[in-house]
């Protein structure tokens, strides 16, 4: 879109704006005029969108926060795994 038909979409957009405001006052704030007036305003949003669309910027990844977490070399205790089983291999050990 180029700046002629963005210039040209707000100035149709502000029209808009004011024929709602006066039939806002004419009919007062019937569910008619409630639309029409959300109607201009999403409008007036999505010309704002297409703005900025329009205007080149270099994206950036988001900067994150990321915590390091540090995982030793060392084995394990060996009694953490006391009397554990591996669910749906059949386990370490038979029961008998």
């Amino acid at each position: 879109m180029n700046s002629t038909e963005i210039v040209e979409l707000r100035r149709v957009i502000g029209q808009m704006r004011h024929v709602v405001s006066n039939l806002r006052a004419r009919y007062g704030d019937v569910a008619a005029v409630q639309r029409l007036a959300n109607d201009v305003e999403r409008m007036d949003i999505d010309a704002t969108e297409l703005v900025d669309l329009s205007t080149p910027r270099q994206r950036e990844a988001p900067r994150l926060e990321r915590e390091v977490v540090v995982v030793p070399d060392t084995p394990y205790d060996e009694s953490l795994w006391k009397d554990a089983d591996d669910e749906g291999l059949g386990g370490y050990r038979h029961r008998t």
